[in-house]
């Protein structure tokens, strides 16, 4: 890949729930972008819910000149009107993937931060600002995109493993545990495949199996969506019974974003997503031409 280029994302809120968007009937949903943030900087990972008819979206700013990601917060209104933004959430490692949910009546934040050589979770202490971790929360692995699902009486984490270093994008993992603290066993590798198994946002349910959202690495990293069907879960380990075709982007926006789509996260009757384009990168070129850079 030249180092000439870049990755951009750009997140959308689209007016359609998941499963309408993700089975391809979601063509015209009305959709709203989140701002753009900034020089050298990128928007990516969108998660979120709704509270008190207010939805929050959480999502990665991403830093090329710090080449560190940060989590910020956008509050709309029911109308999807942008109320307010603040970041949430830095550490000295770079923080991605911020994947938001409820349980028991408390709300949680688990992001990527494989780079701190641990996954950590977080609980609200006034939400949305305000995070603490959880130390009860107790996982052996960095694991990169952890996405977690109670279903079958049991929390799931499906995840990738941070090493070997190719396995980021092509292996899928399964670990189970009776409380969302654990005690968390692995049960292995469940899928493995660069066209679709790295986690890419919220899963739902379709009867007694659960559908996950998969990144499509094959040409590209988040080059696209595919979709897991998984079941068996009343077995030792759930099965992989099927993998669909790849998710087209919206067709509005696939000119100006060709290149990639990597994030579908569901927050009631919407759906977040994030696209890509492949950006020239001036400032990498004028410091190779010894221009000084502002």
């Amino acid at each position: 890949m030249s180092v000439f280029y870049r990755d951009m994302w750009h997140c959308l809120i689209l007016d359609a729930p998941i499963e309408t968007y993700a089975a391809g009937r979601a063509t015209r949903a009305a959709m709203t972008a989140l701002p753009m943030p900034g020089l050298h900087r990128f928007l990516a990972d969108p998660f979120g819910l709704w509270e008190q008819e207010k939805l929050y979206v959480f999502a990665e700013n991403y830093d090329y000149l710090t080449r560190k990601g940060v989590i910020d917060v956008f509050i709309y209104d029911r109308t999807f009107n942008l109320l307010e933004k603040r970041l949430v959430l830095s550490q000295p490692w770079h923080l991605s993937y911020p994947y938001v949910f409820r349980h028991e009546g408390e709300i949680y934040l688990l992001p990527e931060a494989f780079k701190s050589g641990k996954l950590t979770l977080y609980r609200a202490e006034q939400f949305p600002f305000v995070w603490k971790e959880v130390p009860q929360f107790v996982f052996p692995i960095a694991a990169i995109d952890a996405t977690p699902l109670f279903h079958a009486g049991k929390w799931w984490l499906f995840w990738t493993p941070p090493l070997p270093a190719p396995a980021r994008q092509s292996v899928l993992q399964i670990s189970v545990a009776p409380t969302l603290c654990g005690p968390w066993n692995n049960l292995g590798e469940l899928y493995r495949d660069r066209a679709g198994a790295r986690p890419g946002g919220t899963p739902w349910q379709k009867g007694e199996n659960i559908i996950l959202p998969v990144q499509d690495c094959t040409l590209t990293y988040g080059g696209g969506l595919r979709f897991l069907e998984i079941g068996h879960f009343d077995a030792p380990k759930p099965q992989v019974l099927s993998s669909s075709s790849l998710l087209p982007p919206p067709a509005d926006m696939k000119r100006a974003y060709p290149d990639g789509l990597h994030t579908l996260a569901g927050a009631r009757e919407v759906t977040l997503i994030d696209l890509k384009k492949r950006q020239f990168n001036l400032t990498h070129h004028l410091r190779r031409l010894g221009k000084r850079v502002f």
